[in-house]
């Protein structure tokens, strides 16, 4: 054993000296992809009866599989909703681990789960809910908007007449896929507003106004969009709270990704109408420069969530208990055990101040209007729509939906960049386009400009 404990502490000080590496790199590799066979190849059988010993698999982690993976905060990662997590973050996620801390529970996780309220109580500023909204830190935005949307179904499902009705949701076409994937779980029927641009409060109620009395009857809450994955479109939160208002239906604010411009004056303005969402799904790990997996769930009403999620156990019994007292993230959300994962987003905003913040998201909304600008003044290039928040639609002329996947393909492999292609699809028109999605502050113009004339 003490062999044991000496060899462990000579590999976490080269663990340790990775991390801080990595940490302090400001130029990390992309990495270049390899297929499993390959890898295989190269590292061998890693899980054995006697062990490899934590030191060789280390130094196959380092030396060969991390070199096959794509930094989420390289500065020529711009493809799906990157991520750019602080160093502050970085190294805190490592005390969260250490620090082994279960935070379903106020008993077990007091100090952690203070910590995270902190944190969560800047986000819920943010959106400008009334007094007493509150929420909690989930695994993403797929467990959020599942959170939220359970907590809406069974607020329904009070009315006896609701309780063997299929439920029905109405989205819009940009909607992200967890919507429909959540919708799966909880067995109820998605409707699409079929709009790729935002969805308006006319278009909602024109959708409504179609449904037959059945379906009518099964419609319990609309899912607006804070900013679109694909594009950065946000819908008209205003009119379709107003709307939601007006026919009684839970209004639920998907904004996963673009929930972080909240702190951005220059785009502050685009969320009216947040505010009088019962729900809300705000991703830290996204665009708040937090590490995976971070999401959040907001609540107008979060005894509404409590009385959909709290568990019943004989041995959780004590956590109802007066010494018990507390803030249980587990009652607001569907997991039970979860770690403190709103941690290192606290430690960050203490470390660093709200103001950085807010600098780092506005400079993301920078680097798309200087994309879109770049790609103005290319004669082969042009903009298939403005760029939104930190999104950027373009083309290239002449191109097929082979040529932007060869692109794709080359410059991962290359190891320089990852942008991929969407779609866009206007009059019924699905087209092959190229996407940029900036979050890290790192990036510079320089890059954008190098990925640009890879499509010359």
């Amino acid at each position: 054993m003490h062999n044991i404990d000496i060899q462990l502490v000579e590999m976490t000080l080269d663990v340790m000296k990775y991390a801080i590496n990595r940490i302090t790199n400001t130029s990390p590799e992309l990495g270049q992809p390899k297929k499993e066979e390959e890898l295989r190849k190269l590292v061998g059988e890693t899980i054995t009866p006697e062990g490899i010993g934590g030191e060789y698999a280390f130094r196959l982690f380092r030396d060969v599989l991390v070199k096959a993976t794509v930094p989420i905060d390289h500065p020529r990662h711009l493809a799906f909703v990157p991520a750019s997590p602080t160093r502050a973050a970085v190294m805190f996620d490592l005390v969260t681990s250490a620090a082994s801390i279960h935070g379903a529970y106020w008993m077990e996780g007091a100090g952690g789960i203070f910590c995270e309220n902190e944190a969560m109580s800047w986000l819920v500023s943010l959106t400008g809910l009334p007094k007493g909204a509150f929420g909690v830190f989930t695994s993403g935005g797929t467990a959020a908007n599942l959170s939220a949307m359970v907590t809406a179904r069974e607020y329904w499902r009070r009315n006896p007449d609701n309780q063997n009705k299929k439920a029905l949701v109405i989205t819009s076409a940009g909607a992200h896929s967890s919507i429909k994937a959540m919708a799966k779980v909880i067995d109820a029927d998605v409707l699409l507003v079929e709009t790729e641009d935002l969805m308006t409060a006319k278009d909602l109620k024109t959708k409504i106004d179609q449904l037959n009395v059945h379906q009518r009857e099964r419609l319990f809450a609309v899912v607006a969009t804070g900013g679109t994955t694909n594009a950065g479109i946000i819908d008209d939160l205003d009119g379709i709270a107003n709307v939601c208002k007006q026919e009684n239906l839970w209004f639920h604010v998907d904004a996963a990704y673009g929930g972080g411009a909240l702190v951005a004056d220059s785009v502050r303005h685009l969320f009216n109408g947040i505010e009088k969402a019962d729900s809300i799904t705000i991703d830290p790990h996204k665009w708040l420069f937090s590490p995976y997996d971070c999401g959040a769930v907001i609540y107008k009403n979060p005894e509404l969530a409590k009385e959909a999620h709290s568990q019943e156990g004989s041995y959780l019994e004590i956590f109802k208990d007066e010494g018990a007292s507390g803030f249980n993230p587990s009652d607001y959300q569907i997991q039970l055990t979860r770690r403190i994962r709103g941690l290192p987003l606290w430690f960050s905003l203490a470390m660093h101040g709200t103001d950085k913040y807010k600098w780092a998201v506005e400079m993301g909304i920078k680097l798309a209007n200087l994309a879109g600008e770049l790609i103005q003044d290319r004669e082969q290039l042009e903009l298939v729509r403005e760029p939104s928040l930190s999104c950027v639609l373009f083309r290239r002329k002449g191109w097929s939906p082979e040529d932007y996947r060869n692109w794709t393909y080359k410059n991962h492999k290359d190891g320089f960049a990852l942008v991929t292609p969407t779609k866009w699809i206007k009059d019924e028109v699905a087209e092959t386009v190229a996407r940029f999605c900036f979050i890290n502050p790192d990036t510079t113009i320089e890059d954008i400009a190098a990925i640009l004339e890879t499509m010359e």
